[in-house]
């Protein structure tokens, strides 16, 4: 295949223009860059650019330009890599994936299987493994998997979707007692969640739980409503999990008759926590002792459900005191400002060392 190139007069001037500035650049480096660097490649990597460059411009056709493109993108990673040490050669060369992933083919339980199909590549990524986001997505199942192990959690009901309301048996074991709190089995951010997901009686239950099938398109499950505080925590690590300053929902400006429960305008509506003063703030008033067991609830958990990465630990506190497991979010909400980077920096660690802290417990897998 031949390489046609085009000398008009704008690729001319952009050419000059590379020349000029890629002269500049040669004398302000021989005065920046010591001679170990220069040897190292400096001068090659540098000419490879200058060419990627001016080639692009110059092109006649765009097979051509995408292999100058492809030059001046080498030549630029080389310069990046070459002149930092150790530390920046290996960052170059190894790479992790950031794993934001919500859902697959608007399927939630699906992300466990592509952390699945990286792991099988080799491919390191932040957040959890997809043993763990498996466990931790069945809000039943990880209740029954900590119950097993002493870990206090609301009585449930899962009620299928596609089957026939079948009543929780009354006066035995499976008893639901009310009030109760109706949400989505494998849901995550609220979703589905009202004021109206309280019930207290069969019929309203009844109601709730077709509004989960027919709405949110998953299981419902029915859990004892505990009346108290809502609070997180936070969790970073693999092996070792350090537990962040414990976080709460605020939720003091609401209406006296309505339920202190996280519902999706609770979560998501701006305009709604503007007005009733809803925010997450570093948890009010708990005792040392009491924020050391939640802690050391947290670790438990992470341990039985095989979490690891970076979680959110969801618990309610009754006024007794006693602790409640609600649910475990493996890879929950990153962004600035949230319960997980909030609790980090009141801990001392800025937004940025938060991410280079979950990118490090990415690149241990490999």
């Amino acid at each position: 295949r031949r390489c046609g190139y085009v000398a008009d007069v704008l690729g001319a001037v952009f050419s000059l223009t590379t020349s000029v500035v890629g002269f500049a650049g040669v004398i302000y480096a021989g005065v920046d860059i010591d001679s170990g660097r220069r040897r190292f490649g400096f001068h090659t990597f540098y000419l490879l650019l200058i060419a990627g460059v001016s080639g692009a411009f110059l092109t006649g056709d765009i097979f051509n330009l995408y292999v100058w493109f492809e030059v001046l993108l080498i030549a630029s990673y080389g310069l990046m890599i070459h002149s930092g040490g150790s530390e920046r050669f290996r960052a170059g060369v190894q790479y992790v994936v950031f794993n934001l992933l919500e859902e697959f083919k608007d399927r939630v339980i699906y992300d466990a299987h592509i952390v699945g199909y990286l792991e099988l590549k080799g491919i390191a990524y932040t957040g959890c493994n997809p043993r763990g986001l498996v466990l931790a997505r069945d809000k039943a199942l990880s209740k029954k998997i900590l119950a097993y192990h002493r870990i206090r959690a609301p009585r449930f009901n899962v009620f299928p979707k596609g089957r026939k309301f079948k009543a929780p048996g009354t006066g035995t074991k499976r008893a639901l007692p009310f009030p109760a709190i109706v949400k989505s089995l494998i849901a995550e951010g609220s979703a589905g969640i009202s004021q109206a997901s309280i019930v207290h009686n069969l019929e309203t239950l009844e109601e709730r739980v077709a509004f989960i099938h027919e709405n949110v398109g998953t299981d419902a499950i029915a859990e004892e409503f505990i009346e108290g505080r809502e609070v997180y925590a936070a969790v970073l690590g693999n092996q070792r999990v350090t537990v962040l300053p414990i976080w709460e929902l605020l939720l003091d400006g609401l209406p006296d008759s309505a339920p202190r429960i996280a519902t999706s305008k609770v979560k998501w509506d701006l305009k709604y926590q503007a007005k009733h003063g809803i925010d997450t703030v570093r948890a009010r008033g708990l005792s040392e002792e009491l924020e050391a067991k939640i802690a050391r609830t947290a670790r438990r958990i992470c341990r039985r459900l095989n979490i690891d990465g970076y979680a959110r630990i969801d618990f309610r506190l009754n006024k007794d005191g006693e602790l409640y497991f609600l649910e475990a979010n493996p890879n929950p909400d990153v962004a600035f400002g949230e319960e997980l980077a909030a609790s980090a920096e009141h801990s001392g660690m800025d937004y940025a060392a938060l991410v280079q802290r979950m990118i490090a417990l990415g690149e241990r897998r490999r």
